[in-house]
């Protein structure tokens, strides 16, 4: 690589994680640059429809892209949290929302004040004290204030139509002076000495060179996996889905839902994601537990509304590759990784490699050790919390009714989760940690919904007079029935959006 001058970047692959990087690397580093990505028409879209996290927001607001020409363009609809279905029990639910529950006072988190009166019959459910969970439940959207009232104490994602997504992205990224290739790669060129790729070679023999490769090939990892040899940690003995029956269907209902509702199965789960045009359904399953035309008809069977097409199966393995970047190669996506969407990250982790990279990148156009191990230290920590908060789901179960809940019921969890739940159990606290994903009130959804109740929690929320503080309680509950009835329908808001969009000059 080139000590000075501009650095070439070669993207390959052409889906979301593709297009996602090459606009944000043309964006945001702009003349430092030049950005070649390689697809082929050939080579299919895996996203089935994308539900995500707020921290989506920031990658648009970032890129300056228009958030009401995206979401007309991918027909995508807000998002205030995940409704989950028979996780702990069956016949129980829970939302696990992009917001808070309560505030702390005097020092102490809300969920513990929560825990002393529930523990007294004075105080209703957890969820009860969201504003994000309310008007998820109400079916009601309405963007969150930038002060510090009650407004502010929520945030939201999208659902949209992945297969439009990065049509879109390729269409916003070519104007920032991202150069297209139409070809397939059939071989990786390495330098004989350093073993850094050089170049991509394609069908037709043309060869794309460049300084530093992003690999977004998807699960073959061209460059990463295969050229580079980096190996696959397989986590399969503790997120034992690897299957996947997606479908899509009509819309059956007048409202449309601000969220992903996720409902348990003897073998896994499905989803259901609202979109503006349609309905995503899909069934994640373990193929040791169910076959795969098991869950295509139980796919059949429970969704609900006209079906679009019949179920597509994906096949996967959850784990990471043990580095995320090898020499010049960047792995970004299902190239470096892959956890079961039971919590919408996907997206997520493929926006933070995307950032990891653009704020570590080469300041003089050569690749220093200390920043390649940094930032596989930062993706490897990401998948790792993300891996424990999703077996968590799984783990913290007293359901017995299937051979699959049996087996991750019982199973033995990562030490870094066991250490957590210990924590949780005894203290009734959540272990503290300041880079990565899902923090306390994510912990406590799925904790409280669950229930895994702690053992024991601060003393300090026994201090004050318990009328007291359940009169507080009952008048934060109020307040947020008054901002949820305040807020139009989900519906309503997007067809608002949508018309004030049309009618601006």
């Amino acid at each position: 690589m080139s000590g000075r001058g501009t650095i070439r970047i070669v993207v390959l692959g052409g889906g979301t994680a593709g297009w996602m990087s090459a606009s944000a690397l043309a964006k945001l580093l702009g003349p430092l640059v030049s950005v070649t990505l390689i697809e082929s028409e050939d080579i299919g879209i895996v996203g089935v429809g994308e539900a995500t996290l707020p921290h989506i927001r920031g990658f648009v607001e970032r890129l300056g892209i228009d958030e009401a020409a995206f979401m007309r363009a991918t027909h995508a609809t807000y998002k205030l949290g995940i409704d989950f279905h028979d996780f702990g029990r069956i016949g129980e639910r829970y939302v696990h929302p992009f917001g808070t529950f309560g505030e702390k006072v005097a020092g102490v988190p809300f969920h513990h004040y929560w825990l002393e009166l529930a523990a007294r019959g004075m105080a209703g459910p957890i969820g009860d004290y969201s504003l994000a969970v309310a008007a998820a439940k109400a079916n009601r959207f309405a963007p969150p204030a930038e002060d510090d009232s009650l407004r502010s104490t929520y945030g939201y994602a999208y659902q949209f139509d992945a297969t439009l997504f990065a049509p879109w992205l390729r269409d916003f990224a070519l104007p920032l002076g991202v150069t297209r290739v139409e070809g397939l790669v059939t071989e990786v060129l390495r330098d004989g000495e350093s073993g850094d790729v050089t170049a991509l070679k394609l069908a037709d023999g043309r060869e794309v060179a460049g300084d530093i490769f992003v690999d977004c090939s998807g699960f073959r990892s061209l460059m990463l996996g295969q050229a580079l040899g980096e190996d696959w940690e397989d986590w399969s003995h503790w997120l034992p889905c690897d299957r996947a029956a997606a479908m899509p269907t009509a819309h059956v209902e007048a409202e449309i839902q601000p969220y992903t509702s996720v409902i348990a199965m003897p073998g896994g789960w499905r989803w259901r994601i609202p979109l503006q045009h349609r309905i995503g359904n899909g069934y994640v399953f373990a193929s040791s537990f169910l076959s795969e035309d098991e869950a295509c008809e139980a796919i059949r069977a429970a969704a609900v509304g006209e079906r679009i097409a019949e179920p597509r199966l994906l096949r996967f393995r959850p784990g990471r590759r043990t580095r995320s970047w090898s020499r010049n190669v960047v792995g970004v996506g299902l190239a470096s990784g892959f956890l079961e969407p039971l919590e919408s990250t996907s997206l997520y982790l493929t926006q933070m490699a995307i950032t990891y990279l653009i704020e570590l990148f080469p300041q003089d156009g050569r690749i220093d050790a200390r920043d390649r191990d940094e930032f596989n230290r930062l993706v490897d920590m990401e998948y790792d919390r993300i891996r424990d908060f999703l077996i968590l789901h799984y783990h913290a179960t007293v359901r017995d009714d299937a051979p699959f809940w049996n087996h991750v019921r019982t199973m033995t969890v990562p030490d870094t989760l066991a250490a957590k739940m210990e924590l949780w159990r005894e203290t009734g606290r959540i272990e503290r940690y300041s880079e990565g994903l899902f923090y306390d009130a994510s912990w406590i959804a799925v904790y409280m919904g669950q229930g895994f109740l702690p053992e024991r929690h601060d003393p300090r929320a026994a201090i004050p007079d318990p009328a007291r503080v359940q009169a507080a309680m009952r008048s934060l509950r109020g307040a947020i029935a008054d901002e949820v009835a305040a807020m139009p329908g989900h519906r309503a808001y997007l067809t608002g959006r949508a018309e004030r969009l049309a009618a601006a000059p």
